[in-house]
């Protein structure tokens, strides 16, 4: 075996046993076991309330509940907990929790600048990262006068130019046109990272992903190949997640 095939079946990412609770005798995450491995995009699929936002805070120690939570390993905890924010990237379902500052090359170099780079550093980082999401032209600009599209661009451009080895996106299709969509599935696809997107998007999961779970209620009710779980209907009605509806429709409108 190659030293390449051992690092891609090394874990990047692994939970065991995660439990967390945000109020007592309910929980959000109810005993997650699950190992993402290096360099590869996994998606996990659930419905509003199973627990997806929630275990990915876990990652980069934002919540941490009872369990271990390991990355690249380095287990997540008071003593790591900088060392993990410097490999986890998370990207919000909402950019404009990350947009502060007054513009837009602001914005993306608070971060590396926050690292102790130097300024020269910071600045190839900053233009790196705009020519990569075709942001140039953006860098006076004020964040929040961008555009919904632009602005999850932008969010997206804040955790790349910090370099991390795992992104993980919280929802990232969501309120997108299809073209913004079919634009971030293309990004995603060529991130030279771990990734880990949670999502209620099936269809635009499934183009960036090759292995899904699908969380129910705080628990892995499925984990596996992506073509194989969303081929299974009746999981996907069991986790209210059917949309072969949209099947339905193309035939009555006559599309193949």
């Amino acid at each position: 075996m190659t030293n390449t095939s051992k690092k891609n079946e090394s874990a990047a990412v692994e939970l065991k046993d995660v439990h967390f609770s945000y109020e007592k005798g309910k929980y959000a995450l109810d005993g997650i076991d699950l190992k993402i491995k290096k360099g590869e995009c996994f998606g996990i699929l659930g419905p509003s309330g199973a627990g997806k936002s929630t275990l990915l805070l876990h990652l980069n120690g934002i919540l941490r509940g009872e369990g271990s939570v390991i990355i690249n390993g380095l287990e997540v905890n008071k003593k790591t907990i900088f060392a993990i924010r410097q490999k986890v990237g998370l990207v919000f379902q909402n950019p404009d929790d990350q947009l502060f500052n007054p513009t837009v090359e602001e914005d993306i170099a608070f971060g590396p600048a926050n690292l102790g780079l130097d300024e020269a550093e910071v600045r190839d980082r900053v233009e790196a990262v705009l020519k990569s999401l075709n942001l140039q032209g953006f860098e006076k600009k004020t964040s929040h006068h961008l555009s919904y599209g632009e602005r999850k661009r932008v969010a997206l451009a804040t955790v790349l130019s910090m370099q991390p080895e795992i992104i993980a996106f919280d929802e990232p299709f969501s309120n997108l046109d299809p073209a913004m969509v079919k634009q971030l599935i293309d990004t995603i696809n060529a991130l030279n990272a771990t990734v880990v997107l949670v999502s209620q998007e099936i269809l635009p999961t499934m183009a960036c992903c090759d292995r899904l779970a699908v969380l129910k209620q705080g628990k892995i009710a499925a984990l596996g190949d992506a073509r194989e779980i969303v081929s299974d209907i009746s999981l996907l009605k069991s986790c209210d997640l059917d949309f072969y509806f949209y099947c339905d429709i193309c035939r009555t409108l006559h599309i193949k």
